[in-house]
């Protein structure tokens, strides 16, 4: 149904327009792989096996999120933005694509954090990451540090909706000090992002991005 709407707005809107092709091949290149990354975090978890802790993986989680979120959440505004201002030449739009990745992942990497961290009356909802065995930062940053023990109290607990099973995970991360980690984190994503928009040539599209990482430093719901 949204995709239908968005064509429809679209052609509702930019249809007289020199770039309305290539709007509708932006959304429908957008919504391909908002659709992987759908699909890829639905199979991190099957749900007709058992939990195997191996899928839990940075690499696997890197994936889901650069095509379940950046794309859509960062990189389709700026592309749009791009194209309507007349400036979406392929180094400058290249560009903004590796700035809206970093973005999105960092991002989705705080949402993980907070799922698991978060006042659920502040951020508006109580985490179940780990009841629902999601291939979380969160997870895959505690599989990278384990040890043996803690690794099968993961294993044990994980995916579990049990509250007991819970603090046994959340245990473990409070052992490795996840939470540390995840600012160590957060600070070299800024700084990496900050680098790379500095390099950006086109003063307008370095304050758009400015005001997107502006707008998620930090925050907290």
């Amino acid at each position: 149904i949204n995709k239908i709407k968005n064509k429809r707005i679209v052609k509702r809107h930019f249809s007289n327009e020199k770039y309305y092709l290539e709007i509708h091949e932006l959304l429908h290149d957008i919504t391909f792989r908002t659709e992987m990354g759908q699909h890829l975090d639905t199979n991190s978890t099957p749900f007709d096996t058992p939990l195997d802790l191996s899928r839990f993986t940075k690499e696997k989680h890197k994936a889901i999120v650069l095509f379940k979120t950046a794309y859509y959440s960062f990189y389709l505004s700026v592309a749009f933005a791009l194209i309507l201002s007349n400036q979406n030449e392929a180094q400058l739009n290249e560009q903004a694509r590796v700035v809206c990745m970093d973005l999105g992942e960092y991002f989705q990497v705080q949402d993980d954090y907070l799922d698991c961290y978060g006042d659920p009356e502040f951020i508006g909802k109580i985490g179940t990451d780990i009841e629902d065995a999601k291939c979380s930062w969160v997870v895959c940053e505690a599989l990278e540090r384990a040890n043996e023990e803690q690794r099968r109290i993961l294993q044990e607990n994980y995916g579990k909706h049990d509250a007991e099973k819970v603090l046994k995970v959340k245990n473990v991360f409070k052992e490795l000090d996840i939470e540390k980690s995840y600012h160590e984190y957060e600070e070299a994503s800024k700084k990496r992002i900050d680098d790379r928009i500095s390099k950006i040539q086109s003063v307008p599209l370095q304050k758009l991005l400015e005001f997107l990482l502006g707008k998620i430093y930090q925050r907290t719901k």
